[in-house]
C-alpha cells in the first residue's frame, strides 16, 4: 500500500517532472546509441524503448495509479516487463533502473518498495553481466550504488516531510491556541470591565440616588408649611445629583474619584461621613489611627468605594442610630472598619441569596466590597446578627509600612 507517500507539494511536483525527463532522456539515449551502432539492434531497441515509454506515459494519465496501491503495483509490474525488454535489447537499459528505483519507492510502501528496488537491481546486474559475458563485482557496483542512493534519498525525504508535517501541525495547534487565548483574554477583559462598572455603579450611582430619593422625600414632607427647609433639601439633592454626574463621568473613563483628586483618603472619608450625616440624618463619625502615610491610588479608591457602599447599606437597611468609620494605618497594612448599631442581618443568608442570583436587598454590595479587597491582595470580613448591628473590616497590604497606632483627630 502507498500509505507512506507524501502529499504533492511544489518540490514534489518539480521532482516528478525531473523524473519524467530522466526516463525519457535515458530511453532516447539508448535508442541513439543503438542507431549509432554501438549497442544492440536499432529496431529492437527502438521498439522496446517505445513500448516502455508508452506504458510509462500512461501511468500519470491513469488516476487510479496515484490513488490505489494495487493499481500502482500493476502499473509498475507492466512497466518492469517493458523495461526487461529494453534490457534484453541493449545493455544501456541498465541506466533506466535508476529512475525506476524512485518510482517504486514512491508508489509502494516501505517494505514493498525496498523489495521492488532489490529485484530491479538484481535484474539490472544479471542483464548487464549477460551482455558483457562476464560475472563479477564490477557489473554489480553501479546498480547497487544507485539502489542505495535512491533508498537513502527517498527515505530521507519522507523523514523530512514527516518532520515538516509534524511541525506544521504544531504550528497550527499553536496558532489555534493563541487565537483561543486571545478570545479568552478578550472575554476576561470584557467581564472585568463589566464587573468594574457594576461595582462603580453600585458604590456611587446607586448610593447617591438613594440619598437623592431620601432628600426629595424630606422636601416633600416639609411642603407646604416649611418652604425654607424643603428648599434646603432640594438644594442638597441637586448637589448630590451633580456629584453623581461627576462620579459617573470619571468611572466610565476609569479615572480617580473626584473626592481623591485633590485630597487624601482621610479627608475624603471625613467629607463622606459629613455628607452622609447631613443627607440621611444618621450621625457618622470618622476615626483615623496611626501615622498617616501616602497610599497607592488603587488602595485609596478601593477603601473610599467600600466606605461609600457600607454607609449606603447602613442608611438604607440598618435603621441605625449611629455609625463609626475607622481608618487605621499599621506597619505594612491599612485597615478600614465600618460599624453601626442597626438591625443587623444574617451574613450567610445574604451570601446564599447573592450566589443564587437574587439581589436580596443589597446583596451585591458585600460581594463587590470583597472583590475590591481581594483584587489588591487584602481581606474582607463582616460580622453581624439580627438585632446586634454590623461590623465590616477591610485589611489591605501596603508597601512601605506605617507607624504605630495612635488616634489622630479627624
Amino acid at each position: 500500500m502507498a500509505t507512506d507517500r507524501p502529499r504533492t507539494t511544489p518540490v514534489a511536483r518539480v521532482l516528478r517532472v525531473c523524473l519524467h525527463l530522466l526516463v525519457a532522456g535515458l530511453l532516447a539515449l539508448a535508442v541513439v546509441r543503438a542507431l549509432a551502432g554501438r549497442d544492440g539492434d536499432p529496431a529492437a531497441v527502438a521498439a522496446a524503448a517505445t513500448a516502455m515509454a508508452a506504458v510509462y506515459a500512461a501511468g500519470p494519465l491513469i488516476g487510479a495509479v496515484g490513488r490505489s496501491g494495487r493499481a500502482a503495483a500493476l502499473w509498475l509490474a507492466l512497466l518492469g516487463v517493458t523495461w526487461v525488454g529494453v534490457l534484453v535489447a541493449t545493455p544501456d537499459g541498465v541506466w533506466v533502473a535508476f529512475p525506476l528505483y524512485f518510482l517504486e519507492l514512491h508508489l509502494l510502501g516501505r517494505r514493498a518498495g525496498v523489495a521492488a528496488v532489490g529485484l530491479t537491481a538484481v535484474a539490472a546486474i544479471v542483464a548487464y553481466s549477460a551482455h558483457q559475458h562476464t560475472v563479477g563485482v564490477a557489473p554489480a557496483i553501479g546498480p547497487l550504488l544507485g539502489a542505495a542512493f535512491a533508498v537513502a534519498t527517498v527515505f530521507g525525504y519522507q523523514a523530512l516531510y514527516r518532520e515538516s508535517e509534524e511541525r506544521r501541525r504544531l504550528i497550527d495547534e499553536l496558532t489555534a491556541a493563541r487565537a483561543d487565548l486571545a478570545t479568552a483574554h478578550h472575554a476576561a477583559g470584557v467581564l472585568a470591565e463589566r464587573e468594574r462598572l457594576a461595582r462603580e455603579i453600585h458604590d456611587t450611582l446607586a448610593q447617591s440616588l438613594t440619598s437623592i430619593q431620601l432628600l426629595l422625600r424630606a422636601a416633600q414632607r416639609a411642603l407646604p408649611e416649611r418652604t425654607e427647609a424643603a428648599g434646603e433639601y432640594v438644594e442638597q439633592a441637586r448637589q448630590a445629583a451633580q456629584d453623581n454626574l461627576d462620579e459617573a463621568r470619571r468611572f466610565v473613563r476609569a479615572l480617580t474619584p473626584p473626592a481623591l483628586e485633590s485630597d487624601t483618603l482621610p479627608v475624603a472619608l471625613e467629607r463622606l461621613c459629613a455628607t452622609t450625616s447631613v443627607r440621611s440624618g444618621l450621625p457618622v463619625r470618622l476615626h483615623v489611627l496611626g501615622e498617616r502615610v501616602p497610599l497607592p491610588v488603587p488602595h485609596e479608591v478601593a477603601l473610599l468605594r467600600i466606605a461609600q457602599s457600607a454607609l449606603g447599606n447602613t442608611v438604607r437597611h440598618a435603621g441605625a442610630g449611629r455609625a463609626e468609620v475607622t481608618l487605621s494605618f499599621m506597619a505594612g497594612e491599612v485597615a478600614l472598619d465600618v460599624v453601626d448599631d442597626g438591625a443587623g442581618f444574617d451574613p450567610e443568608a445574604v451570601r446564599t441569596r447573592s450566589a443564587a442570583g437574587g439581589d436580596g436587598g443589597g446583596g451585591y454590595g458585600l460581594p463587590s466590597m470583597r472583590a475590591r479587597a481581594r483584587a489588591l491582595g487584602g481581606s474582607f470580613a463582616v460580622e453581624s446578627a439580627p438585632g446586634e448591628g454590623t461590623a465590616l473590616a477591610v485589611l489591605l497590604p501596603v508597601p512601605g509600612g506605617a507607624g504605630d497606632a495612635k488616634e489622630e483627630p479627624s
